[in-house]
Formats: structure tokens, sequence, C-alpha cells
């Protein structure tokens, strides 16, 4: 569920388990920040990684579903003439 408000800044709601609440209540009362905060610094920190992981596997899938047939790179440097 995505919720947008005031200049382009968006809410979501997020499902958690129990102990990932828990867990980040006790962060959130032991500093002083608030739980957005740190989930949205924990999105912000891992979105370029999740963005590759999926890219990274689509980019396999396709490889895998065409023609395309890979050599050793021993056999491509004698191709090559390297």
């Amino acid at each position: 569920m995505l919720y947008t408000y005031d200049k382009g800044v968006a809410m979501l709601a997020v499902r958690l388990s129990e102990e990932t609440e828990a867990r980040l209540d006790r962060l959130a009362q032991r500093t002083g920040r608030t739980k957005s905060y740190y989930a949205r610094a924990a999105i912000e920190h891992y979105i370029d990684e999740l963005e590759e992981l999926f890219w990274e596997q689509e980019a396999i899938a396709q490889w895998e579903a065409s023609d395309k047939k890979t050599i050793p790179a021993e056999e491509l440097y004698v191709t090559l003439g390297l």
C-alpha cells in the first residue's frame, strides 16, 4: 500500500514479524529515532543490492533461454590469437 503526501514523499505500509517489529522498536527507543527512520534507511541502503540481484537473475534467465553458447577463456584466447 503506497500513499503519497507532502511534496513527493511517499508512505508505505509494511508487515513485519513480531520479532522484527520488536527489534525495530527497541532500536528506535534506544537511539531516539523513529521506526520509520530506520525502515527508510534500511530500504535506501539495500535497494541497490536488491535491484542488482534481480537484474542479474533476469540476465542469467535470458542468457539461458537464448541459443548463445559460452566457451572457456583459454579457447577464446586461442581464437583471438592472444
